[in-house]
């Protein structure tokens, strides 16, 4: 089975973004100190409109100039290393801004289908360049901040006139609505891991433009967002995340139906959910094929000490067997 280890690599979007060392070199030098030796290469899908935030303003404040020295080189290494530098977009840093001390984040427009079809070409085609003048190479693959891809219709000609022709928004089953995301993925058949698109990242398309590979998915009992909760109360330092910074709140209603229902989650190294991906990988070896896809997705700053011990030993029992990709 060809396995994929991707990242989303950001800061927070909450009320504290949290700094640049904890929330993403940090943790991503620990994954490096694990993969390394296995000769296990990763994806990071690289939030690039924060690199543009961070060149617009860190004339006005010199501290921000350090975070871009710190980001510019570890990208640089990584791809230098053969790791794949992939394309994230979070469009509300066209909107965000920092005060002197930190970052004023501004959600109203979360999803690229927020701006017009000009502007969605402008951020693209920028966002696209910022990565290239750093590591060099052009970036094939897109992964929507938030995973809100949809409507694909208004941003694909963005995507394919720079290029990028593969998606990794998806995960087969996935559902949110809140005021910030929205996705709808819910048609998408389990253990799906390849698949051609044209207009829509859900509607199969034999001669689609697009590729799609998406994130493996897992179906998650109440129990576990109930140990969840217990873990977050304990406060045990094995389950604390590396990141100091704070998300976006769930919605109540939401967390309510997680807590009642069965559910699809992303197959995931953060924090506890990393308990879940040798269940899931197992689950997936039954329904598909050798030459099938499984992607795990992870964000540095909310890897923990509990879960890149869980990744370690996921890897060193997989790694021979089975071959670990970029895009």
């Amino acid at each position: 089975m060809n396995i994929y280890i991707t990242l989303d690599y950001e800061l927070f979007f909450g009320p504290k973004s949290g700094s640049v060392d904890k929330c993403i070199i940090e943790p991503t030098e620990k994954l490096l100190k694990i993969a390394d030796p296995l000769n296990i290469k990763f994806v990071c899908f690289v939030d690039s409109g924060y690199l543009l935030a961070l060149e617009k303003q860190m004339g006005e404040h010199p501290i921000l100039r350090k975070d871009y020295d710190k980001i510019v080189g570890q990208i640089q290494k990584l791809s230098a290393q053969g790791h794949g530098i992939e394309l994230h977009i979070h469009p509300h840093w066209e909107d965000s801004c920092f005060d002197g001390t930190k970052w004023k984040h501004n959600t109203t427009r979360y999803r690229l289908y927020d701006f017009s079809k000009n502007e969605v070409h402008d951020i693209v085609t920028r966002y696209t360049k910022i990565l290239k003048k750093i590591t060099g190479k052009p970036p094939k693959a897109y992964r929507a901040g938030g995973w809100s891809a949809q409507p694909f219709h208004h941003i694909k000609e963005a995507l394919k006139n720079n290029g990028v022709l593969i998606d990794s928004s998806v995960y087969p089953k996935g559902y949110y609505l809140s005021e910030n995301q929205r996705f709808d993925f819910s048609s998408v058949p389990e253990f799906k891991t390849f698949y051609r698109f044209s207009n829509d990242v859900t509607e199969e398309d034999d001669n689609g433009e697009f590729v799609e590979i998406p994130i493996s998915s897992y179906r998650v009992s109440p129990i576990f967002f109930w140990r969840f909760i217990l873990v977050k109360l304990l406060k045990q330092k094995r389950h604390l995340a590396f990141g100091d910074g704070s998300a976006i709140p769930m919605a109540k209603k939401n967390v309510f139906k997680l807590l009642i229902s069965h559910s699809h989650s992303v197959v995931s190294m953060d924090g506890l959910k990393a308990f879940l991906i040798k269940k899931a990988f197992k689950t997936y070896k039954i329904n598909t094929t050798d030459t099938d896809n499984f992607v795990i997705i992870g964000h540095p700053k909310a890897f923990s000490s509990y879960s890149l011990k869980q990744m370690e030993k996921f890897l060193k029992e997989t790694y021979k067997e089975h071959n670990y990709k970029t895009f």
